[in-house]
């Protein structure tokens, strides 16, 4: 589970997007951002976190957030996903896990009832000065919108 805390500086990160466009959490400054990590696209919970998300994102809009999606997926994978699903916001690459490990959100767990490693899903609310305002370890993925909002 993560060690950063509420109040702490979000760490930067620098990776592609799903279109392969260069992104960084610098290009968030000024704005509000949910940062959500999750563990694979295309899978059953992780589609129905990124579709309330989705079916919620006017109202993530209206309250000046920017949304960002990070998970160990490829570009070319998110592109699928997004498109798939017509997710409108942000799916960050991090096949390497440098993100993950530097949020702390990637280590062993228990999936199944067995013991594996993999990424914690775990919403971090950024503020506008790039310091974390919030952070959800909890996710239920049918009403994480509610959980953010």
């Amino acid at each position: 589970m993560t060690t950063l805390q509420v109040g702490d500086l979000a760490p930067d990160f620098n990776s592609v997007d799903q279109d392969g466009n260069a992104i960084s959490l610098q290009q968030f400054k000024g704005k509000k951002l949910v940062l959500y990590f999750y563990p694979k696209d295309n899978t059953p919970t992780c589609t129905v976190e990124a579709c309330n998300i989705r079916d919620n994102y006017a109202r993530f809009l209206a309250q000046g957030y920017a949304v960002a999606g990070v998970s160990p997926d490829t570009a070319a994978s998110h592109k699928k996903f997004t498109t798939k699903f017509d997710l409108p916001f942000t799916l960050i690459a991090d096949a390497d896990k440098t993100i993950v490990n530097a949020y702390k959100v990637y280590g062993p767990k228990k999936f199944m009832g067995k013991d594996t490693i993999g990424v914690y899903r775990t919403t971090f609310v950024i503020d506008e000065t790039g310091k974390i305002e919030k952070i959800i370890t909890d996710v239920k993925s049918k009403e994480h919108a509610d959980q953010i909002l």
